[in-house]
């Protein structure tokens, strides 16, 4: 088990943000068409995670045209040039499968922000007064 391990670690990607269900992220994809490859962008709300190691994979759904449109990505496939965060969402479900029925506005997730009071004090004097 050992020198399959190995063998997978060498065929994984280096450099993967980390990103989690409810992001918005633009997923670059290299596309060959004859002899020519471009690069594609699909960008969208992470709405599944699953696997792990080199088998790992993500959805992403987006509204195209008023249509939704799902895409599932192997994260270390050498198709998948980058991966890129826009936005963290800030989500309580490890699923994000409810979007499906959902039209218009509500399809929106909320934006994960932090307080600038707690991202700029020092750790440990919080409770100092």
């Amino acid at each position: 088990m050992d020198k399959i391990k190995e063998l997978e670690k060498s065929f994984m990607k280096k450099e993967i943000p980390k990103f989690s269900v409810g992001d918005t992220v633009k997923v670059s994809v290299r596309i060959k068409e004859g002899d020519k490859t471009r690069l594609q962008a699909f960008e969208g709300i992470v709405i599944g995670k699953k696997g792990s190691g080199i088998k790992e994979t993500f959805a992403v759904r987006r509204i195209s045209y008023g249509e939704g449109v799902e895409r599932v990505f192997q994260l270390h496939s050498p198709a998948v040039d980058s991966v890129s965060v826009i936005k963290k969402g800030k989500v309580t479900k490890a699923k994000l499968y409810y979007l499906r029925g959902k039209i218009g506005k509500y399809t929106k997730v909320e934006e994960k922000r932090e307080s600038e009071e707690t991202a700029n004090a020092p750790v440990g004097e919080e409770g100092l007064s």
